[in-house]
């Protein structure tokens, strides 16, 4: 029951809105589409496993939502890089954070 409660927490402070960030930054960024595909099949594979690492480890859950919130933590470094869907997205995300 707290396992869900922490959860569904953790999906409205941090995955969602990671989600609508990459989301937002592709499109600005005028990602080709191959990058886009790439993102969503990432996003559908990383949020349940943010998830499940957070009902497992509260400091994690905790500390993740401060960095998110305070831009101490970028969206782009939640992604799985061993996650072979996620590894051309955060690296394209990282590249151009570091351009900008």
């Amino acid at each position: 029951m707290i396992a869900d409660w922490i959860a569904s927490i953790f999906a409205l402070f941090v995955v969602d809105p990671i989600e609508a960030d990459i989301r937002q930054r592709l499109e600005e960024m005028r990602a080709p589409v191959e990058v886009v595909t790439q993102a969503g099949d990432c996003l559908r594979t990383t949020g349940p496993l943010l998830i499940e690492r957070a009902t497992g480890d509260l400091w994690w859950a905790g500390t993740t939502v401060v960095s998110l919130a305070t831009g101490f933590t970028s969206p782009a470094e939640l992604l799985d890089a061993g996650n072979p869907t996620c590894a051309p997205v955060a690296s394209y995300l990282l590249s151009a954070e570091a351009e900008a």
